[in-house]
Parts: structure tokens; sequence; C-alpha cells
């Protein structure tokens, strides 16, 4: 009874999975593929189609699948050209946070003392400032773009890496494989590259995953106050924000970006947990 449950598990799991797989390549093909799908240019403007209800809707056409927007830009472009941006700024914030916050959360780790004080009290310092006081600190000094918009959601994710690898490190640091390395004669360096680095790989990818969520909902939040995406960029967040004054003649310019980001944020949440038990062997077990 325990084998055919397990394998119903296993084959549930399996399709869940794919799907999983299958968004996942969705969504990186049109953040890739964007610019060279048979789409409108999402920022030319037709006045004389503005407020196209979508093609299911009375009013709506097949020239246009998900109407327009209160200027006549094609709505399905926009979506399509918003998502390569988002999801390009989600990535890029998560890996640089990643490669610096880990970074300084290992050699916290594995060094100690008064490393490992210092590295801990500008991580606690850095967690204890508000998000949009930060933000709006960076934009003030340096202006409004992509580039800053990045800076600011990589200032605010990096103290997660160095809070958990610290910890994954410290629990290495102790272990028999360590202390038989530094034995040995191994350099602090050698070891963390060759022998510490791998074992927490994992982690780092599972916090990498979820920190992209986080960061696109970080980067929507941004953009609806008008502190992110300008035009003529489009991203979901950006699109938000210019739909908010349309709810009630327009429900598409905030319905669909409200689905995408929720969409896209739940999927990767799912697949970090997924990365979280294929790489935690403790839960892998039951």
């Amino acid at each position: 009874m325990r084998t055919i449950d397990a394998r119903i598990r296993a084959n549930r799991v399996g399709t869940w999975n794919k799907a999983l797989i299958a968004f996942g390549i969705l969504l990186t093909a049109l953040a890739i593929f964007a610019p060279f799908l048979p789409l409108n240019d999402p920022t030319i403007q037709n006045l004389d189609n503005s407020l196209v209800p979508p093609m299911f809707q009375t009013g709506g056409n097949y020239e246009h699948p998900l109407g327009t927007d209160h200027l006549g830009r094609d709505y399905l472009a926009r979506m399509v050209a918003g998502a390569r941006l988002t999801v390009l700024i989600a990535v890029s914030a998560a890996l640089l946070g990643a490669l610096g916050g880990s970074l300084l959360g290992i050699i916290a780790g594995f060094k100690g003392g008064f490393v490992d004080s210092i590295i801990s009290r500008v991580t606690e310092a850095q967690l204890s400032l508000p998000f949009i006081l930060l933000a709006i600190s960076v934009i003030v000094a340096r202006g409004q773009s992509i580039g800053t918009l990045i800076l600011i959601l990589t200032l605010v994710g990096w103290a997660q890496y160095v809070r958990v690898l610290r910890a994954d490190t410290l629990a290495l640091r102790e272990s028999g494989f360590i202390t038989s390395l530094r034995l040995g004669g191994l350099s602090d360096t050698r070891i963390i590259l060759h022998h510490v680095l791998p074992n927490v790989l994992g982690t780092i990818t599972t916090l990498a995953t979820l920190e992209i969520g986080t960061l696109i909902l970080a980067e929507s939040a941004l953009s609806f106050l008008g502190l992110g995406i300008v035009e003529p960029d489009v991203s979901w967040g950006a699109e938000l924000a210019s739909g908010k004054n349309y709810l009630e003649s327009a429900w598409w310019l905030v319905t669909f970006p409200g689905i995408a980001i929720s969409c896209t944020v739940l999927y990767i949440n799912i697949a970090g947990d997924s990365l979280r038990l294929r790489f935690d062997q403790r839960k892998r077990s039951y």
C-alpha cells in the first residue's frame, strides 16, 4: 500500500514539475525572444483606437487580442515587452545580490571573529533600512533608470544571502572534513572555493530563485509608485500604475498585469520550494 501511495505521489509530483518547467520555458522565451515575435510595436500610439476592449468582449477585435490602452497601444505587445523587462531586472538584481551576499556570508561564516562581526553588523544595518526610504535616496542621487532600479533591488536583496550562507558555512567549518583539510595545509581560499562553495551551491540556487519572485514584487511596487520604470520602457508594474486611473472603464489595463505578476511570482515560489526539497536532504527523506 505504501508503495502504491508513493508511486501516486511521485506521478503527481512529476506532472506538477512538467507543468512548472513548461511555464518556466514560456516565461524565459518571452523574456528572450520578445523583440522577434510577430507583434505590434508596443510604443506606437493610435488615439483612434484608445481603450479598445479585449477580443472576447463586445467591441474587441482580433487585431488587438488583449485590447489597447488609453493611448491606443496594443496591450498584448506591451504585456510581452513588460515580461521581458520585468524578468530581466529581477534576474539581474538576484544574480548580483547572490554574488555579493553569498561571498560575504561564506567569508563571515568561515573566518569568524572580527571579520564576522563587521559583516554581520553591516548586514543588520542594511536590513533595518526601510525599503522605500532606501529607494528614494538612491533615485535622488542617481536619477530614474533601469540601472538605478537594478542597483536598488540588489541593495535590498543581498543581505538575505549573508544570513543564510553564514549559518551554513559555520556548520561546515566545524565538520570533520574541513578540519582535516586545514590540518593538511590547504589555504582558506582553496578550501572555500573547492569545498565550501560546492556544498552551499544548492542553498544559493534556492535563495536566488525565491528572491526573483520577491524582486518582481518590489519592482512592481516601485514602478506603481512612480519610482521605477518610466516611459518609453515597459514593465508590468508600470502598466499597473498607468492603468489604475481607468479601472472602471478599462478593467483589462490592471487585470492582465496583475494576473501576470501573481502567476509569475507563484510559479517562482513553487519552483523555489521544489529546489529546497531537492537540496535539503532532511526533507527529501519524508
